[in-house]
């Protein structure tokens, strides 16, 4: 073996070593937590000289656990559950351990509460956190059965997935919380108690995740540093002999080898199928679809939950449903394991699909939506969403999301209150039309919407219209509401009596809520203070709402509200907003052929004009 390829292996040692300690640490504070016992049980403190006698691996754990809000969990359950092994793979085996046993544990007293409780709001709630804490730890599945598969070259993007994850895992607990707002019962309480440690340990592991690129850049990673190497050390993280120890584990002797194409990990084999962007670019007459729906009988089915009981689960490759143009009136879930869904309808003002859910009615507002998307990597091209509640019935979601990498191009979302609901994970909307009166684009993912409109209804009587409520609660999530390049208007209804109802851009559903607005016209109808609080002083301080470079005769700042919370923003900074540099998007929106734009629009149409010049002056 070569000295340069010697040198390359001792790299990949360090950062598997790195990457391998630190994805452990995380998913052992994320699962540990999961149990919904109400009674924490308290560790025996060591005594001195035990302490004098740490073990590698509660040294580590000290070392990882130095950047979390809640350090003492933090060491506590994962010295409990990872003990003194030194082993890597034994470490992963303890977090499935623990992941399985407490999931386990969870569902069974999620169960036990909803059996026990009277109140039918309240159920409906346990009932919504089991199905929350199930996905949770399915993420967690999903993601460590790609633990083998490491690599060095696409570390960025596993980072990034495990932050999006975590902050995932924070939302799935906040959203059991919020279901028990309209209850009369003492079941919130108990929930909110159980999840304490839970939530703690999520949230402590989103800090680690953070601060890897400091942990990484300190150890000279990318550049890998030369006494590293000379010396086949690691002296942070609690350990003096990882690299030795790596070189003696014959599992991670495989993991070196293993010469594989590496998918991001947690979304296995994430590859945009060349099938899918042929699919992306096609007019539906020349669509080859897998199922045809149609409400004339011409198709394969007449409604689309007949349908989607021939979706395989876990597919590798889209499923693509073709959907006639015809108003169909269901309620539809594509569950989690419905991965590479496509919808492709007629039209968003043809195909549509509308239900009438409303939490007026007692339906917990995660409930009522007309269509929700679990499963990653869901498209859907020319359909209509509609909640036909209507404004008397409160919350009442056309469309909830918590797909990751999901792209909707060419549709509409119609409602009033709460009609998009962007829950978690990564989304990307273009073309869309969304229509509302009360925080109508709501939920905590990482979401951005390009040339969408953004059409105000009338609401009711002493109502207010408010367009966005951004719910991130921790300042580390790596999420926030973008909008580019989009419109805000009122509907004709709206437009006669606009002045008697304010609306704002938005208000704050979390402590740490975010939403940035770039480059969009917005008309007369938005306030001047622009944005507006939800029930008191509390997330002012702490929001970060920015405008950048919009126009319209609702843009001006000069009247704008004056919290901490509102922040100016140059070009640079708004870059870092925009699908490009936000979440990725070239990897994954752009080879689904729809229309996109990965930075600004000004500088891209600024070079679209220099190229065509450059080609007129070579003619």
């Amino acid at each position: 073996m070569s000295s340069s390829d010697d040198a390359q292996r001792k790299k990949r040692i360090a950062t598997i070593a790195i990457c391998s300690f630190l994805l452990v640490a995380m998913v052992v504070a994320v699962t540990v937590g999961v149990s919904i016992n109400e009674t924490n049980s308290e560790e025996e403190t060591n005594n001195g000289s035990k302490n004098a006698e740490l073990s590698s691996s509660v040294k580590a754990i000290k070392s990882i656990c130095q950047p979390t809000d809640y350090r003492k969990t933090c060491e506590e359950q994962l010295r409990k559950e990872a003990g003194n092994t030194t082993d890597i793979k034994e470490l992963v085996q303890a977090a499935f351990k623990a992941a399985m046993k407490f999931a386990s544990q969870a569902a069974k007293n999620s169960t036990t509460l909803r059996d026990l409780e009277k109140d039918p709001r309240s159920k409906k709630a346990l009932d919504v956190c089991k199905q929350l804490m199930t996905y949770s730890i399915n993420e967690l599945q999903k993601s460590f059965n790609q633990i083998d598969k490491l690599d060095v070259t696409r570390f960025d993007k596993m980072l990034a997935d495990l932050k999006i994850w975590l902050s995932a895992t924070i939302t799935n607990q906040q959203t059991c919380l919020d279901g028990f707002r309209n209850t009369t019962t003492n079941a919130g309480e108990k929930m909110k108690k159980a999840l304490n440690i839970s939530m703690q340990l999520s949230r402590n592991g989103l800090a680690i995740a953070t601060e890897m690129s400091a942990v990484l850049k300190q150890l000279e990673i990318q550049g890998v540093s030369r006494r590293l190497l000379q010396d086949k050390e690691l002296p942070v993280i609690g350990h003096s002999d990882w690299t030795a120890l790596l070189e003696n584990n014959p599992w991670n002797r495989r993991l070196l080898q293993d010469n594989d194409e590496v998918p991001v990990l947690g979304h296995a084999a994430f590859e945009i199928q060349y099938g899918f962007r042929r699919l992306m670019a096609a007019t539906p007459s020349r669509i080859k679809p897998d199922i045809v729906v149609a409400k004339d009988g011409s198709g394969d089915f007449t409604t689309i939950k007949a349908a989607m009981g021939r979706i395989p689960l876990n597919a590798v490759k889209p499923f693509v449903i073709y959907i006639k143009e015809g108003v169909y009136e269901e309620n539809l879930e594509f569950v989690y394991s419905m991965v590479n869904v496509a919808l492709i309808g007629d039209g968003k003002e043809k195909t549509r699909i509308t239900g009438r859910l409303n939490n007026a009615d007692g339906v917990p507002t995660f409930r009522t939506a007309t269509v929700a998307v679990n499963g990653d990597n869901f498209f859907a091209k020319n359909i209509g969403f509609e909640n036909s509640a209507g404004a008397a019935k409160f919350q009442a979601v056309a469309l909830m999301v918590i797909s990751d990498f999901s792209v909707f191009y060419n549709c509409s979302m119609d409602g009033y209150q709460d009609t998009l609901y962007v829950h978690s994970k990564r989304q990307f909307y273009r073309d869309c039309t969304i229509s509302g009166t009360i925080d109508f684009v709501f939920g905590d993912a990482a979401v951005v919407f390009q040339n969408c409109t953004f059409l105000v209804l009338k609401p009711l009587d002493k109502q207010q219209n408010i367009v966005t409520a951004q719910g991130r609660i921790d300042v580390r999530q790596p999420t926030a509401i973008v909008i580019q390049n989009s419109t805000f208007i009122a509907a004709p209804e709206l437009v006669p009596v606009k002045d008697k109802f304010p609306t704002y851009l938005g208000r704050p559903w979390g402590n740490f809520s975010r939403t940035i607005i770039i480059e969009s016209y917005l008309d007369e109808l938005i306030k001047p203070e622009g944005w507006t609080i939800w029930d008191g002083p509390w997330g002012l301080n702490t929001c970060f709402y920015s405008e950048f470079n919009n126009h319209g005769p609702g843009s001006k700042t000069t009247g704008r509200v004056t919290w901490r919370g509102i922040k100016k923003i140059k070009q640079a900074a708004a870059l870092g907003y925009t699908p490009g540099k936000f979440f990725d998007g070239d990897s994954w929106i752009k080879p689904r052929r729809v229309p996109y734009t990965a930075g600004l629009f000004k500088i891209h149409n600024k070079k679209l004009q220099i190229k065509v010049r450059s080609k007129a002056v070579a003619h």
